[in-house]
């Protein structure tokens, strides 16, 4: 067995209007001025959560990513990591269920990878993501646990 510890600070806000406190946990993380808005389909913006979150972070500058999919494919994943590096993103948002909060996880830390990132997935070598983007969720549905 392999020694080891582990430290997940989590923060869980729940219930009404809590959208409202968001800029507030961004900051309290990290002092982020451009944030990657990542989401699936569509769903949060049929819904109008997008346009509620455009609301609340309307002091930053959003970068919006939609179209990350269930089971996400790598390869529109590395297009999310690719806008986070171009637009020298502080923070990401991941708006949705599992797949864009498992999505999230990935481009946070391969974004500030300098190696082949695909080399980490497939345990080729021993590296690990040392660094990665700060980030957050808005969970649209509870289903998954990766909350």
């Amino acid at each position: 067995m392999l020694n080891f510890e582990y430290h997940n600070p989590t923060k869980i806000v729940f219930g009404k209007n809590q959208l409202e406190k968001l800029p507030a946990y961004i900051q309290s993380c990290t002092n982020a001025k451009k944030i990657l808005v990542a989401f699936g389909g569509g769903s949060a913006e049929k819904i109008g959560l997008l346009t509620q979150i455009r609301t609340v972070l309307s002091d930053l500058t959003l970068v919006e990513f939609g179209g990350i999919e269930a089971n996400p494919e790598y390869e529109t994943l590395m297009q999310a990591v690719e806008v986070c590096k171009r637009e020298k993103i502080d923070f990401i948002l991941a708006v949705g269920g599992g797949s864009v909060i498992d999505g999230v996880k990935f481009i946070s830390g391969a974004a500030k990878y300098a190696g082949d990132p695909w080399k980490i997935l497939t345990r080729e070598t021993d590296d690990v993501f040392t660094e990665a983007i700060p980030f957050g969720t808005v969970l649209t549905i509870p289903a998954t646990g990766s909350e």
